[in-house]
């Protein structure tokens, strides 16, 4: 038997990734940070224990870089839909209702994140994370905005604040009243992105994660 080749190989560390991906995002969702152990995340992955040190210095890197990949593919889903459009101040829309729509979808996964991100090691520089960031900072760019180096962090942090704003234990702000105030600081109309009355009923119980981790190649969007 010839040895695989180096492009197989890479190929085949991919798909171990992303599976590892996935089923730490799962596996949190389900059970918590601190009940998910690597040893579970590598068995749902079917992958080797071994590997998941491999890709990943520790569970809390592996986690925060599952839940970036699992943002940025919901946000690129919603900046892409149809109908598409290039308008700036819909695509923002489209922005805050996808991040929103994770706390309010998700509520485990998105407050074990959030915690996470007040660790000593804060975010972690990994290509999920800029991926996400490149995302943000176009979207604030069509928006029309003047300074994106200063808008963008802006941003971020109004999304990261009203995220952690819905997922307060006690005393949860209305996901609601949170996007009211990021519209209207915003200008943005309440009919644009996707308004809380007409979000489909099944979507908060679509826990199929594999469109967001496909182990096929994806296309970079222009």
């Amino acid at each position: 038997m010839s040895p695989r080749s180096a492009s197989v190989n890479e190929e085949l560390r991919r798909r171990s990734r992303e599976r590892l991906l996935q089923a730490a995002v799962e596996l949190v969702g389900e059970h918590g940070f601190e009940a998910t152990t690597l040893g579970d995340i590598a068995d749902r992955a079917g992958s080797a224990r071994g590997l998941v040190s491999y890709y990943f210095p520790g569970k809390r890197q592996l986690v925060q870089s599952a839940v970036h990949r699992l943002m940025h593919r919901t946000l690129e889903e919603a900046l892409e839909r149809e109908p598409r459009t290039e308008d700036g101040r819909e695509r923002l829309a489209r922005a805050v209702d996808a991040i929103l729509g994770l706390a309010r979808d998700r509520p485990v996964l998105m407050r074990q994140h959030m915690a996470g991100l007040l660790q000593a090691e804060g975010f972690v520089q990994c290509p999920e994370q800029r991926r996400l960031a490149e995302l943000l900072s176009g979207t604030v760019a069509r928006y029309g905005a003047q300074n994106v180096s200063a808008d963008y962090p802006m941003l971020r942090s109004l999304l990261m604040g009203a995220v952690y704003s819905a997922l307060v234990p006690g005393v949860p702000m209305p996901v609601r009243v949170l996007r009211a105030e990021l519209f209207q600081r915003y200008g943005l109309d309440w009919e644009m992105g996707v308004p809380p009355e007409s979000e489909p009923d099944a979507k908060a119980d679509d826990r199929d994660l594999s469109r967001f981790f496909a182990t096929e190649e994806r296309p970079s969007s222009p």
